[in-house]
């Protein structure tokens, strides 16, 4: 794959870019640095036009305002999506109302509290099983890295199980949410040719579903009904596009960033391991602090948005990560603070299309701290930390010192 048609950003005020590699790393900055210079809602020629307005209120007005925006489109391209509203190409998230209610409904039963609380065992034992394969350590010398050999791995085992999918085919699925996530910034003939191995996996598995039903989400998505009518075959390979990515990157991307904050900040690691009943306040303020996850919803229809300009089909980012950084909505944002007791976070959305993952992504984000800071109760930064590109933010490699 070639890189992006873009150049370098020249002013995230007028020019701003999302998939700049500059970005990631430093997003917080680049938020505050904008808001406090009167900049609340960015702009962009880039992707066809693009808006990013960074204040929780005004992420809010766009997350809940259905008229004006549609979320037929939900990942920012160079491309606009072929599927029409109210469906989209990948239900529900994809999904307008009135259709959106019901599509959604159809995915609750799965992601049920009690349903997901059952993986807790096989979550934990994953994570252990992840940390014995780092082998011996050797304190003040071994160095592993915390996303790669870790994080990476545990959100990946989970959906492909629940899926139905291969386990083996782990590093499919992360080239998979790269392509989808990550390669934003080409042309559209390039990206539409990089989905294709997705869309001929996905060709096989399913008919293997048909074929062989079994209890895993595919057979479930395969024999669940709207109106007394199966899904259409786009229905269900759009959801399970959905479910292999957003189950996928989102989770390790928490989980990453929240061991590179621990690794970065001693005293936070060393109060965690001594007072364990913190552990909930702390994933909630881990969630709020580093929310690996923006969406993005298109223009419907011309409309004045705060006076800007909006064009049907642009597009607009919603940063839910900056919106957790504003200080008309938490006392000192800025800080993390791991037993914030007053915490209405934005990390998993706002609006109808709040994640209905989130039950998963807390049990796994649990877990995974709290086994990784029981085995290796002290560790600090061993490198440079590679940040993803794109809508979802986190340490794609993080080298930890084991201390």
């Amino acid at each position: 794959m070639s890189g992006s048609i873009y150049g370098p950003v020249t002013d995230w005020a007028t020019d701003f870019d999302h998939a700049e590699p500059a970005y990631n790393p430093n997003a917080p900055e680049i938020w505050s640095e904008l808001v406090e210079g009167g900049c609340p809602v960015a702009h962009s020629d880039r992707y066809g036009g693009m808006w990013v307005p960074l204040t929780h209120e005004l992420v809010k007005e766009v997350a809940y305002d259905t008229t004006n925006f549609t979320s037929r489109g939900v990942v920012v391209s160079t491309g606009r999506p072929i599927a029409e509203p109210p469906v989209g190409p990948a239900p529900p998230i994809t999904s307008d109302p009135p259709f959106h209610q019901v599509a959604r409904r159809l995915l609750l039963p799965p992601f049920a509290p009690k349903i997901i609380a059952g993986w807790e065992d096989e979550i934990r034992k994953l994570c252990l099983g992840l940390l014995d394969k780092m082998g011996d350590v050797t304190p003040g010398e071994t160095v592993v890295d915390a996303a790669v050999q870790y994080a990476q791995h545990i959100p990946v085992n989970v959906i492909a199980r629940m899926l139905g999918l291969p386990i083996e085919d782990d590093d499919l699925f992360r080239g998979f949410v790269h392509t989808v996530l990550e390669k934003v910034n080409v042309s559209v003939e390039e990206r539409l040719e990089a989905m294709r191995p997705l869309d001929e996996y996905l060709t096989v598995q399913i008919q293997d579903h048909i074929e062989d039903p079994r209890d895993d989400l595919i057979s479930y998505l395969l024999g669940v009904e709207i109106g007394g009518n199966p899904l259409t075959p786009e229905h269900v390979r759009g959801t399970i596009v959905l479910l292999l990515v957003a189950g996928i990157d989102t989770t390790w991307s928490a989980i990453g960033s929240s061991l590179w904050h621990l690794a970065n900040t001693p005293e936070d690691l060393a109060r965690l391991v001594a007072e364990p009943a913190l552990i909930d306040t702390a994933v909630e303020e881990f969630l709020r602090a580093y929310a690996p996850v923006t969406m993005a919803r298109l223009v419907a229809q011309d409309n004045d948005f705060h006076g800007c300009p909006m064009k049907a089909n642009e597009w607009v980012l919603l940063p839910f990560p900056a919106a957790n950084r504003d200080p008309e909505m938490f006392e000192n944002p800025d800080d993390v603070v791991i037993d914030r007791i007053e915490n209405r976070h934005s990390a998993f959305g706002l609006g109808i299309h709040r994640c209905l993952g989130s039950n998963l992504a807390r049990l796994e984000l649990k877990i995974a701290i709290e086994e990784f800071i029981g085995r290796y109760p002290r560790f600090e930064l061993a490198g440079d930390v590679q940040w993803s590109v794109g809508q979802i933010r986190g340490p794609r490699v993080l080298p930890v010192r084991i201390s």
